[in-house]
C-alpha cells in the first residue's frame, strides 16, 4: 500500500491551473489590503469575484463528464478576461502600480494557456481525433484493387 499513488477525492487538485488560480485570487487578495480608502477598495471586489470564478469552473467542470468540462474551462477563461479588465481599470486609476499590473497580467497570461491547452486536449480527445489533431484517415480502396480481376477468353466461348 505504501507504493500505491494516493488518489485525491477532490479531481481537480490534481490539476495545476486550479493552484496557479488560487494564486491569483490570493494576489488580488493581497492587493487589496494595501488600500485603506473603502470607495478605492471597492474596485477589488469585482476583481476578486471574477478570480475566484476562474478555480469555480475549473472546480465545476471537473466534476462533470469529459464532454461538459470544455464548456467549463472556457467559462474560466471569460473569468480569466474579466480579470484583466478590472485590473486595467484599476492600474488606470492609479490603485496598482505598473510592474503590480504586469505581475497581474502574468498571471493571467499563464492561466489562459494552461486553461487553452486543456481545452484543445479534451475537444481533441472527445471528437475521436488523433493526438496530432488531425481527422483520422481512412483508408479506402482504390477501385482498381477493389475490382476483382477476371481473365475470360471470349473467343473460346
Amino acid at each position: 500500500m505504501e507504493n500505491q499513488k494516493s488518489t485525491s477525492f477532490f479531481r481537480f487538485e490534481d490539476l495545476r491551473v486550479y493552484h496557479k488560480a488560487l494564486e491569483y485570487a490570493d494576489w488580488v487578495v493581497e492587493q487589496s489590503k494595501s488600500i485603506d480608502n473603502p470607495a478605492k477598495k471597492m474596485l477589488f471586489k469585482p476583481l476578486l469575484k471574477s478570480a475566484m470564478n476562474i478555480s469555480f469552473n475549473i472546480v465545476e467542470g471537473a466534476s462533470c463528464n469529459r464532454n461538459s468540462f470544455p464548456d467549463y474551462l472556457k467559462c474560466a477563461k471569460t473569468a480569466v478576461r474579466e480579470c484583466y479588465v478590472i485590473s486595467s481599470l484599476i492600474r488606470r486609476s492609479g490603485y496598482i502600480t505598473e510592474e503590480n499590473f504586469d505581475s497581474s497580467k502574468e498571471h493571467l497570461y499563464e492561466i489562459t494557456r494552461m486553461l487553452g491547452a486543456m481545452i484543445s486536449s479534451l475537444v481533441r480527445q472527445n471528437s475521436g481525433q488523433n493526438p496530432a489533431n488531425r481527422p483520422i484517415k481512412k483508408e479506402t480502396p482504390s477501385t482498381e484493387e477493389s475490382t476483382p480481376s477476371i481473365d475470360i477468353d471470349f473467343e473460346s466461348l
